[in-house]
């Protein structure tokens, strides 16, 4: 017999994406084709692999593997070379992009002067709270009242912020300068 749990997973990880819950074990095994005893079965399959947990008052819910996606490979950004699949571990985004989840916050982005930097309008920005990063770190700021996102810079006038845009003037605090926290991280939908 094939072990079909990937495909059932798969399955259960698009339900839970549309509705943001997961269903009962009567509508599992409809989801995936099996009679409600095979459904409990693969629950416990999933409970004990890491992709679901029982929380208070013995509903489903998704456990931190449920996130993971696999990943494949490399694809060089250079030269084309051999298309193959190459399984390996899954991981989740939160593992891979936040260290202290308490510490950790997103911010969208808006503008352009940070776009030699890679980072786009419309972009996610994760920031870890660290009121102190190193000079030189791309930070969210809040400058004379205002939020901004620039490379934390000091000089002679002493700290400053300095966009990735040659359009873009540095900025150098007239009343105060606040650090709200350090970029460690992006995405984006395309």
């Amino acid at each position: 017999m094939v072990n079909k749990d990937h495909l059932y997973l798969g399955r259960l990880q698009d339900y839970y994406a549309l509705y943001r819950l997961i269903p009962s074990y009567a509508d599992i095994a409809a989801l995936i084709g099996v009679s409600k005893q095979g459904a409990v079965k693969f629950v416990d399959r999933m409970i004990f692999a890491g992709y679901l947990q029982k929380a208070p008052g013995g509903r489903l819910s998704p456990a931190n593997m449920f996130f993971a996606r696999p990943h494949v490979g490399q694809a060089p950004a250079g030269f084309a070379s051999p298309a193959t699949e190459v399984l390996g571990d899954a991981i989740t985004i939160d593992d891979y992009l936040v260290e202290h989840p308490s510490k950790t916050v997103l911010v969208a982005v808006s503008g352009h002067s940070m776009i030699d930097a890679g980072i786009h309008d419309g972009d996610f920005l994760i920031v870890e709270r660290n009121t102190n990063p190193s000079i030189g770190r791309i930070v969210v700021a809040i400058v004379d009242g205002d939020f901004t996102i620039k490379y934390l810079r000091t000089g002679p006038r002493g700290m400053y912020l300095e966009p990735a845009n040659v359009d873009y003037p540095c900025i150098y605090p007239e009343q105060s300068l606040d650090i709200y926290g350090e970029v460690v991280g992006q995405f984006r939908k395309f």
